[in-house]
């Protein structure tokens, strides 16, 4: 069965800087694409940022310019690196993945890191 497993999550100061990873393993298939979301206490989840295994990305506009996604698709791993974290993004930080070919149409998703950001 697919896992996905996240990593890099904490606390830092406004204005700092994180870079979480996520893995997913136990499938020989690629992702076709993997994407952050995030979820604060109180709020539904929102798109951080998705990347296809093609390249192209998409982003939330709260964080264009200060977040990037980027990918090793051959190793199903995914990465965000964000930059000049705010209070309000403080939350639950969780990656997903598409898996057609095992599950279409309902990606697989992992377990969340948690970012903490003082103000």
């Amino acid at each position: 069965q697919v896992q996905l497993v996240e990593s890099g999550g904490g606390l830092v100061q406004t204005g700092g800087s994180l870079r979480l990873s996520c893995v997913a393993s136990g499938t020989i298939h690629v992702a076709t694409a993997m994407g952050w979301y995030r979820q604060a206490p109180g709020k539904q989840r929102e798109l951080v940022a998705t990347i296809s295994n093609t390249g192209p990305t998409r982003y939330a506009d709260s964080v264009k310019g200060r977040f990037t996604i980027s990918k090793n698709i051959g190793e199903n791993t995914v990465y965000l690196q964000m930059d000049s974290l705010k209070p309000d993004e403080a939350a639950t930080y969780s990656c997903n993945a598409d898996f057609p070919f095992i599950r279409p149409g309902e990606p697989f998703w992992g377990q969340g890191t948690q970012v903490i950001v003082s103000s």
